[in-house]
């Protein structure tokens, strides 16, 4: 039995759990989030307790040193020694990794390269790495990279109508994220596709990013986030696909700089742009039921922008067998659920049970009726043991 810990860092935050393996039996878990402030939250997780503190957090390095000396302190484990790996998700690992690597001072400086593609992640990830590597400098990691799994895409899939020199010269092609998500997703919808020779599935990740994976025979067709995480459906504070050319009439009527507006896609826009009230769909739902027309609206868009990405790839597969929603959306707010299905249930056949449906909330469950043509259910997505796994198989962990 090998301890691994899973790590996501993001700008501001860090979060963790560490696994007993190959048992896959979560020990403790935790965040360690607003970090640069001085109302940093540290929480911690294990054997029914639970711990928070609300601490100056200045940087990652801090999140991690808590983290360890509450391993200690709370008697979770007896000795640093006893973390064997350290697994990091990667958001972006360009055309370069089709799997997870030993994260070595190659994957660290090819990391850093492919920033440009994802400079509100990588670099965090980075940050989040050399925090725990100044800790427990003898202790390896493996980098687990979003991008991988899509790696089986074709090039009619991936490749941007723009001037072929721009995708040789710059790599501007799509690479999709969320693929820890879907891959576990795949694997996991295995069980409900039992006598079918070459699976077809539709993967929905709908959480406050979003990302719909179309998978044939347990491998990434088509994904719909493009060269970063912007592309795709609508999401919680981002755009998804729109017409090139906003980008330009927005900058010119507003006065603001292309980098200016490419922030507001990325975090004014989507549920928070629409309903201006809030990227949470909690608050856009109460804001709905009072009768709120931009609330309305906001639900009415992402519900729309989902069911044609799935129509799309049910044309792309040539069909479906199953369809999958997951993350905070999908595994928890029925009326998503429902509202999707019921846009795409007259083309596709689909009829799903409402009563199951409607109160069901992060756990497994098929929600479509057995008279629907394809089977809908409902997975909770597990990235960090997806994370664990490959740390552990790839550190040769026994």
């Amino acid at each position: 039995m090998a301890k691994v810990m899973a790590v996501n860092a993001g700008s501001s935050s860090l979060k963790f759990k560490l696994y007993e393996m190959p048992a896959e039996q979560v020990i403790c878990s935790g965040i360690a989030d607003r970090i640069g402030h001085d109302d940093g939250i540290f929480e911690i997780r294990f054997n029914g307790n639970k711990i928070r503190k609300i601490v100056p957090m200045p940087n990652h390095a801090v999140g991690v040193q808590m983290l360890l000396e509450a391993l200690i302190s709370e008697k979770i484990i007896n000795n640093l020694d006893e973390i064997e790996g350290i697994g990091h998700r990667i958001v972006m690992g360009g055309k370069f990794y089709s799997h997870s690597v030993l994260f070595d001072k190659e994957a660290e400086n090819k990391i850093e390269d492919l920033c440009d593609l994802a400079p509100l992640h990588n670099k965090a990830h980075l940050v989040g790495y050399r925090a725990f590597k100044a800790v427990l400098p003898n202790v390896r990691s493996v980098a687990v990279f979003d991008t991988a799994y899509h790696q089986t895409m074709e090039p009619v899939d991936y490749i941007y109508p723009v001037p072929y020199e721009y995708y040789e010269q710059y790599d501007i092609r799509r690479y999709g994220a969320h693929g820890t998500s879907h891959q576990y997703l795949a694997q996991e919808g295995a069980k409900f596709l039992k006598g079918i020779e070459h699976p077809r599935i539709i993967s929905c990740h709908l959480g406050s990013g979003a990302s719909i994976t179309a998978i044939r025979d347990y491998k990434c067709v088509a994904t719909s986030m493009g060269l970063t995480p912007l592309g795709g459906i609508m999401m919680g504070t981002r755009c998804g696909d729109i017409d090139p050319s906003v980008m330009k009439f927005a900058c010119e009527k507003t006065g603001k700089s292309v980098d200016e507006m490419y922030q507001i896609f990325n975090k004014q826009s989507g549920l928070l742009g629409i309903s201006g009230i809030s990227n949470d769909t909690r608050d856009i739902l109460k804001a709905s039921d009072t009768g709120d027309k931009r609330a309305i609206l906001a639900n009415d868009l992402f519900v729309r922008r989902v069911a044609d990405f799935i129509g799309q790839y049910y044309v792309r597969l040539g069909g479906a067998d199953l369809i999958i929603f997951s993350a905070g959306i999908g595994e928890n707010v029925g009326f998503y659920r429902e509202k999707i299905c019921d846009a795409i249930g007259e083309a596709l056949g689909i009829k799903i049970d409402r009563v199951l449906n409607g109160p069901l909330r992060g756990v497994e469950a098929v929600i479509s009726t057995p008279d629907s043509k394809v089977k809908v259910v409902v997975i909770p997505t597990d990235e960090e043991v997806m994370i664990a796994r490959d740390t552990y198989s790839i550190l040769g962990l026994k």
